[in-house]
């Protein structure tokens, strides 16, 4: 479901983490990312980044997964080498220390010597309002005066763990290859704050954005959401909800392997039941953590198949195929379908969840990319 937090909190392995997150981004972009993308690679040729970023496993294939593509393996393989506990095994506290997917691609990228470009676009802290406080949003804007499009970003991590630096380079890649500001937003959690307090500061921070567009670089007309996983199932419910309340609709939806409904019985939940880096345990570990009781599991709100569809901008759906959620995903594209919204989706054979923001040493992460800044470049236009 996440990438969740890295296991250590010192100012210098956070400032080498989203350095080599950065470098994924640019180093996917040189690999042949669609066109207008912003990205300069004078510093770095195609032909070094394409073999710099081949990584390859150490051991067979799992069982849960023997169609698993070899990066992707190798990246679980190095997640496994760190011998963390089981997520269901440790409280929330305990489970944001863990290791995550993102530790596993930056220890690949210093393994392999993949060259680190400078970062093209600037980031910048804000603020912003919500019942009860406030909560922080990174900005990451392109170079130039603007203005940009927006696209506002939300993590995953089951609405439980995960922050703004383990999904940095999912960020990133969106500003840099769509040449716009991303607003990756910082939802509380559960179990300090149930449901629904994740899908209502997700919504204040869209809000603020359709307010406040212009002091960020952003344009107030081209406005998109996007998120992974529990993000997914938050961009979603940000256009319902803005529906909903009469305001400013955003341009476009893209949801990577988004949360949309609550059966734990579905062929990719049966399929996938064991598979890492998320599970069918994993999966029941977060309801409990950030729900109050499971009757809320089949809230319109995670139960995005029950809520009313009607009337939103067109969608584009993400999934993996070693992955519980990917039933989600495609179930999610009927229904909406099914609602006269237009939808557009892929799915990725060979890679697990959390693939999305892996560009630096998982190829069909590099395709996902482009596939998502291609449909949000055609809804800006």
């Amino acid at each position: 479901m996440s990438r969740m937090k890295t296991n250590t909190s010192t100012p210098v392995r956070r400032s080498k983490m989203i350095g080599l997150l950065t470098a994924a981004i640019i180093v996917s972009s040189a690999c042949g990312s669609s066109t207008n993308s912003t990205s300069n690679t004078d510093s770095i040729s195609t032909d070094t980044a394409i073999a710099e970023s081949v990584v390859k496993p150490s051991g067979p294939k799992p069982e849960w997964a023997p169609g698993i593509k070899p990066e992707m393996q190798a990246v679980i393989e190095k997640l496994v080498s760190f011998n963390d506990k089981p997520v269901p095994e440790l409280t929330p506290a305990e489970a944001r220390k863990n290791h995550t997917p993102t530790d596993a691609v930056m220890a690949l990228i210093e393994e392999n010597n993949i060259t680190i470009p400078p970062s093209m676009v600037d980031t910048s802290g804000q603020q912003i309002p919500v019942t009860g406080g406030n909560i922080h949003a990174r900005i990451y804007t392109p170079k130039g005066s603007g203005p940009f499009p927006v696209i506002v970003y939300y993590h995953g991590g089951g609405f439980v763990i995960a922050d703004l630096d383990v999904y940095d380079a999912s960020a990133r890649a969106l500003a840099e290859q769509v040449n716009a500001v991303v607003v990756s937003v910082a939802y509380r959690m559960g179990p300090e704050h149930k449901f629904p307090t994740a899908h209502m500061d997700s919504f204040a921070a869209y809000e603020w954005v359709t307010k406040n567009a212009a002091s960020i670089k952003g344009d107030p007309n081209k406005i998109a959401v996007a998120g992974e996983s529990a993000g997914g199932n938050l961009a979603v419910n940000m256009a319902i909800m803005a529906r909903d309340k009469n305001i400013k609709t955003p341009l476009h939806i893209l949801a990577v392997y988004p949360i949309a409904q609550s059966d734990m019985n579905t062929a990719s939940y049966k399929k996938n039941a064991a598979a890492k880096p998320l599970n069918k345990p994993m999966m029941e570990w977060f309801n409990k953590h950030y729900l109050n009781n499971i009757s809320e599991a089949k809230d319109p709100k995670i139960s995005l198949v029950n809520a009313n569809l009607k009337s939103l901008p067109p969608v584009t759906i993400i999934t993996a195929g070693i992955d519980p959620l990917q039933s989600d995903g495609m179930m999610l594209a009927d229904k909406l379908k099914a609602a006269g919204v237009t939808v557009d989706t892929k799915n990725y054979d060979g890679v697990t969840h959390e693939f999305f923001g892996m560009a630096a040493v998982v190829p069909e992460a590099k395709d996902a990319q482009r596939y998502a800044a291609g449909e949000l470049k055609k809804a800006f236009r």
